[in-house]
C-alpha cells in the first residue's frame, strides 16, 4: 500500500469547534494510548484494540448470565473462506424477536466482532432482541469490496436462519459504528438492490462514508482529535488503494457516492460536532430524508469520534447514549 500525507493533499488545516470539555481529559488520554496510523504501527495497534484502547473496559457478554453467547462459522461469499458470526440471545427462552446485525468499527483496518457489541447488550439482556455481530475481514490485506461483501454474507445467512435462531425475519436491523457505520450503510445499499433481506432500520453512528476527502470537517483534525485525517487517510487507501477519490469506487464501498438513496430503512444516524465525519453524516442524513427514509439526526456539540463510547461519564455521552438506546428501543417495539 502507498503511503501518501495530507500534507500532499491540503495545504491548510480549517477551523474546528471546540471539544466539549469534559471530554478532553479522556481525549487525551487515548491520543497517548493510540500510535499514529501507519503500515509499520498496523500490527501493534491492532493487538491493542484486541486488548482494549483507553478508557474502553472489556464488556461482560452474558451480562451476569441473562445473555447466551456462541459463535457460528457460515459460508463467506462465493470463492471467498467462512466467516464467523457472534450470536447473543436471551438465555430465557420467548418468541421469534428482531435481529440487530452488528458491524464493528475499527477504519477498516482494525477491530473485532467483540469490538463495540456491549452497545447492544442491554437489549439483548433484557429479552427484546438477538444480536448477531459479523468478522469481516480487514483492509489492507483484504481491500473491497471483501469487508462489506463479508457483511452481506452474514447478512444473508442470519435472515435465511433466523427460524432456527430465534429471530423475526420481518425484523431485521443493521447497525455499527465508524467504518462499521459506513460497511452497515453499504450492507444496507446491497441488501436493497439484491432485494434479500429486507431491513427495517438502519443505525449509523458516527459512520465513515466518503473517500473523497472534500468536505471541510475531513480536513480540519490535524494531528488531534481521534480519526484525523491521517488515520482517514490511512484507512481509506488500505479499503480502496489507488482508486481511493477516483471515479472507480463503488457505492457500496463509500455509501456517500450513492446517486439512489430510496428504499432505505428508516435510519437513526449520529455524529460529533468536531470529528471528521461530521459533514459526511449531515449530507448523507439530509439526502436520505430528501430520498423519502425517515431520519433521525443527532450532532452532539463537542463531540470526538467516538466519544460516547470512549468517554461514558461525560454529560454529552450520557445523553447521546440515552438517545441512541431510546430510538432502538422503539425500534425494537415497532
Amino acid at each position: 500500500m502507498t503511503e501518501t500525507t495530507t500534507s500532499e493533499i491540503f495545504p491548510d488545516t480549517p477551523i474546528r469547534p471546540p471539544f466539549d470539555p469534559e471530554l478532553v481529559p479522556v481525549l487525551e488520554a487515548v491520543r497517548q494510548g493510540i500510535p499514529p496510523f501507519s503500515a509499520e504501527l498496523l500490527p501493534l495497534i491492532r493487538q491493542q484494540s484486541a486488548d482494549g484502547f483507553p478508557g474502553m473496559e472489556p464488556a461482560d457478554l452474558t451480562v451476569g448470565g441473562a445473555v447466551r453467547v456462541e459463535e457460528r462459522q457460515v459460508p463467506g461469499p462465493e470463492g471467498a473462506p467462512d466467516i464467523t458470526l457472534l450470536m447473543l440471545s436471551p438465555t430465557v427462552d420467548g418468541p421469534p424477536r428482531p435481529v440487530i446485525y452488528h458491524i464493528h468499527g475499527g477504519g477498516m483496518v482494525i477491530g473485532n466482532r467483540v469490538f463495540g457489541v456491549e452497545a447492544f447488550l442491554p437489549h439483548v439482556a433484557d429479552g427484546t432482541a438477538v444480536v448477531v455481530s459479523v468478522e469481516y475481514r480487514l483492509a489492507p490485506e483484504h481491500p473491497d469490496p471483501a469487508p462489506v461483501e463479508d457483511c452481506y454474507a452474514g447478512l444473508v445467512w442470519t435472515a435465511k436462519n433466523a427460524a432456527d435462531l430465534g429471530i423475526d425475519p420481518e425484523h431485521v436491523m443493521i447497525a455499527g459504528a465508524s467504518a462499521g457505520g459506513g460497511l452497515a450503510a453499504g450492507t444496507a445499499l446491497l441488501a436493497r438492490d439484491r432485494s434479500f433481506p429486507k431491513l427495517s432500520h438502519q443505525i449509523l453512528i458516527c459512520p465513515m462514508l466518503d473517500d473523497r476527502f472534500e468536505t471541510h470537517s475531513s480536513q480540519m483534525l490535524d494531528d488531534e482529535g481521534v480519526w484525523d485525517r491521517e488515520a482517514n487517510l490511512f484507512g481509506w487507501t488500505a479499503l480502496l488503494g489507488e482508486r481511493r477519490g477516483g471515479p472507480e469506487v463503488s457505492p457500496y464501498a463509500a455509501p456517500a457516492r450513492a446517486e439512489d438513496l430510496t428504499g432505505l430503512p428508516r435510519t437513526y444516524i449520529d455524529t460529533g460536532s468536531a470529528e471528521t465525519f461530521r459533514d459526511e453524516t449531515l449530507a448523507y442524513a439530509r439526502r436520505l430524508s430528501e430520498a423519502g427514509v425517515s431520519v433521525d439526526l443527532h450532532m452532539w456539540g463537542g463531540g470526538f469520534h467516538g466519544f460516547d463510547m470512549m468517554a461514558g461519564h461525560a454529560a454529552v455521552s450520557r445523553a447521546s447514549i440515552a438517545t441512541r438506546d431510546e430510538f432502538v428501543r422503539r425500534a425494537l417495539e415497532a
